[in-house]
């Protein structure tokens, strides 16, 4: 038993620790070692168990992030004011990676004998979509990947065989068109349903302004089209597909409240998967048109160099601005041209750049602009390795230990060049939360990578891409930066 041994009469107070067993127990002993030897047959060196398969340096918020899309539909009558809802929402969610996606994109192609009398065929009939191709591009965007939606040729009424949108992963889409919620199964792959509900006379009044001034149409034709097809389709298919919405807005573009309201939700669903709510040592630029305009203009590939090289130092210097904001600072007074005693601050003046060879010295010009007579130091770290050895070279300023540092290398892709360079600083003396890295560009595997090793740091970010390919690329990335900016592609 456990606690004693019963003998004869009742139960006995267990012995001792340390004391040798009862007797008839101590007797049983090499009996009972032999049968379990028996049992357990010849001695054998454990087999090592095999190691999991790990995602590389990709956690579970970092995943959520490369994934998580919301998507909108927006639905309504002809002329209710859909696209212009749709234009305030993108205007209000200046700061996130938005696409519109208009349903009129993918009407069917017309046969030989539909085109001889396209005036009696009825394009507001759910059959005029090809509703399995606009599943198939959804599904894809929903994933977070790219996908080519087709362009309808509106003049032949045919798809443009060799002409496709390329639409990349992006944080919202917004489906738009009058019959997006027809369909169950595009009803599903929406997060949001708005409808536009605006007074029929208004709406007849829009389409035909808009038809006879951008479509050349004349009244009676606009008149004919409407009663014998518009009409009747929305009181068949669109009107009964307002009781799907969620939210429904009066007046449409009009209504202010209704539309921020809408974004305001959207930004929350944003926020339970944004990386800078799970480290909270990851600063991103606040995005504007203007930034949004000059990242569209250095991804293209056909850009030339003295213009890669114009906006990339345009927002490198907002890059460094923002880090240079991190720094500590002591207030102070000084007396103004007008006799008035004004309180600043100081800037902190122990103070220290290191760009990471190659790339990052694009980044120097900027931060020489922002700090003048800054010091600064070089990391050379082979991508690949070197028998292990990726650490090349190094020259640092003698007294780095009481500097705070600004780490410049314009894309963070896994983080291990970064986690290296770090690893440097940290052993030359720099305190792990006088390291700020300044980066263009990040993917969500560097950020996770390098902000768990080092918590303590500050990374700015002027934007977050989608993730990393199979070859470690980050996507949809800036190519090789080095290359394009010193002109050596």
């Amino acid at each position: 038993r456990r606690h004693g041994v019963r003998g004869g009469g009742p139960l006995q107070r267990p012995p001792p620790r340390g004391a040798a067993p009862p007797r008839p127990i101590r007797a049983l002993l090499p009996l009972l070692l032999h049968l379990r030897r028996r049992r357990r047959g010849p001695r054998q060196r454990a087999r090592p168990r095999p190691r999991r398969r790990r995602l590389p340096l990709l956690t579970q918020a970092a995943l959520r992030h490369r994934v998580r899309v919301v998507s909108l539909g927006v639905s309504g009558g002809t002329a209710s004011g859909k696209t212009t809802v749709c234009d305030m929402i993108i205007q209000q969610l200046h700061d996130h990676r938005v696409v519109l996606v208009n349903q009129d994109s993918f009407y069917r192609g017309l046969t030989a004998e539909e085109s001889a009398s396209a005036q009696d065929y009825n394009f507001d009939h759910p059959d005029a979509f090809d509703t399995e191709q606009l599943l198939e591009c959804m599904g894809q965007l929903k994933r977070a990947l790219p996908v080519n939606v087709p362009i309808y040729d509106f003049k032949n009424h045919r798809r443009c065989s060799e002409r496709f949108r390329k639409v990349n992963a992006s944080d919202v889409i917004i489906l738009e068109g009058i019959l997006v919620f027809h369909d169950q199964r595009v009803r599903n792959l929406m997060d949001m349903k708005i409808f536009v509900d605006t007074d029929a006379d208004i709406r007849l009044a829009r389409r035909i302004r808009r038809d006879t001034v951008e479509r050349g149409r004349d009244v009676s034709s606009v008149l004919d089209q409407y009663g014998r097809f518009v009409k009747p389709a929305f009181d068949d298919f669109v009107l009964p597909s307002k009781k799907y919405a969620d939210v429904i807005i009066p007046r449409g573009g009009d209504n202010h409240v209704a539309i921020d309201l809408i974004v305001q939700h959207i930004r929350t669903k944003l926020g339970m998967h944004d990386l800078c709510k799970v480290f909270r040592n990851v600063f991103v630029v606040q995005s504007t048109f203007q930034i949004r305009g000059m990242h569209t203009l250095i991804r293209d590939r056909d850009i030339t160099t003295p213009d890669f090289v114009f906006y990339s130092d345009r927002l490198i210097r907002l890059v460094v601005e923002h880090g240079l904001g991190h720094l500590p600072f002591t207030e102070k007074q000084i007396i103004t041209p007008t006799g008035s005693v004004y309180t600043g601050v100081d800037f902190c003046k122990k103070l220290c750049g290191v760009s990471i060879v190659r790339s990052g010295e694009s980044m120097e010009n900027a931060l020489r602009a922002c700090c003048k007579g800054i010091k600064i130091g070089k990391i050379l770290i082979h991508r690949v390795g070197d028998n292990g050895q990726q650490l090349i070279y190094h020259k640092l300023p003698m007294d780095i230990d009481e500097r705070h540092v600004l780490l410049l290398d314009p894309v963070l892709g896994t983080g291990n060049s970064a986690n290296q360079a770090i690893d440097l600083l940290r052993r030359k003396g720099v305190a792990e939360e006088r390291i700020i890295f300044l980066t263009l560009i990040s993917a969500p595997e560097g950020i996770q990578c390098v902000c768990t090793r080092f918590p303590k740091l500050k990374l700015v970010t002027s934007e977050i891409d989608t993730g990393l390919s199979e070859e470690f690329r980050v996507i949809p990335g800036l190519g090789e930066y080095g290359d394009r900016y010193f002109g050596t592609d």
